[in-house]
């Protein structure tokens, strides 16, 4: 496997039970190295899962997951993972969180990294954790992942429970650690427009399957904005990924098989049209970097 890929999935699927529902299913994607990569998607899709295979918590029903070139279970000491409901020990005090921290990644721990994550939020050392506010636990949980310096950090929704400011500190917490380390970082959220600043990869879950996956430049320029005369409409070759009509006007977003015929103007989609544009229309092809193989 080559080690400039982070991860990688042949057609990953999960099912919980023998006659549960497939939360993910005939997954394929590859995520290069040192990216910053949203993962989007509605309530449900799979993404928590998604997380949950890479850190190694599960295991697949079908296909294959590799993580920094090995399995996920092997690359675990080199991943951090913080998962949605941000767990830790509401008894310990800050101080002795991250002391468990250190004793718990004794060889990969960096105490310069986790302690600067939380004197950043102003924390008292000796404050219990049941006493912080959701905001301050996630900057706890936060150092415990970071601390540990990995290869691969995983998000499950981090940012849910913080203010504009916060999200805005937490992200430039992160940038400075891509920057410094060169970390891969998968980014979980709801917030689309929050992620078009700092994440250059996107990998957009629905339905349980990926519909996107890819370099957000290289997505978006794949996909045009459209509007025009309803009664002209011909969007004869292209790919049409979702489709309105308002009165006399039609607007659409596709993918373009050449140039458009007169009469259309185009525009270039943001991320958050693209993203709710194909979580509309599920039945829209799908468009990947590659299909793992």
């Amino acid at each position: 496997m080559s080690s400039d890929t982070a991860l990688r999935a042949d057609a990953l699927g999960k099912r919980f039970g023998r006659r549960g529902g497939w939360a993910l299913r005939d997954c394929a994607f590859r995520l290069p190295a040192g990216r910053v990569c949203a993962l989007v998607g509605p309530n449900g899709a799979g993404k928590s899962t998604l997380l949950a295979l890479a850190a190694g918590l599960t295991a697949p029903t079908e296909g294959a997951l590799t993580v920094l070139g090995t399995t996920p279970a092997e690359a675990r000491p080199r991943v951090g993972y913080l998962a949605q409901d941000k767990p830790l020990y509401p008894q310990l005090t800050v101080a002795e969180t991250l002391r468990m921290g250190a004793a718990l990644n004794p060889e990969r721990w960096d105490p310069a990294v986790a302690e600067g994550v939380v004197a950043g939020g102003d924390l008292d050392p000796a404050a219990r954790v049941r006493t912080l506010s959701g905001g301050q636990r996630t900057r706890v949980a936060l150092a415990l992942a970071l601390g540990k310096r990995p290869e691969l950090l995983l998000l499950d929704e981090p940012m849910a429970d913080l203010d504009p400011l916060a999200r805005h500190d937490l992200m430039g917490t992160l940038m400075g650690q891509v920057a410094r380390y060169g970390t891969t970082i998968v980014l979980s959220s709801h917030v689309v427009a929050e992620l078009e600043d700092s994440c250059d990869h996107l990998l957009l879950v629905g339905g349980g399957r990926v519909r996107l996956a890819g370099e957000i430049d290289e997505l978006l320029a794949a996909h045009l904005r459209i509007s025009g005369a309803a009664a002209d409409a011909d969007l004869g070759p292209h790919t049409v990924v979702e489709s309105r009509v308002t009165g006399r006007q039609l607007s659409a977003l596709i993918r373009p098989a050449g140039p458009l015929t007169d009469g259309w103007r185009a525009t270039a989609p943001s991320l958050e049209e693209l993203v709710l544009a194909h979580l509309r229309s599920p039945n829209a092809p799908s468009l990947t970097e590659e299909r793992a193989a």
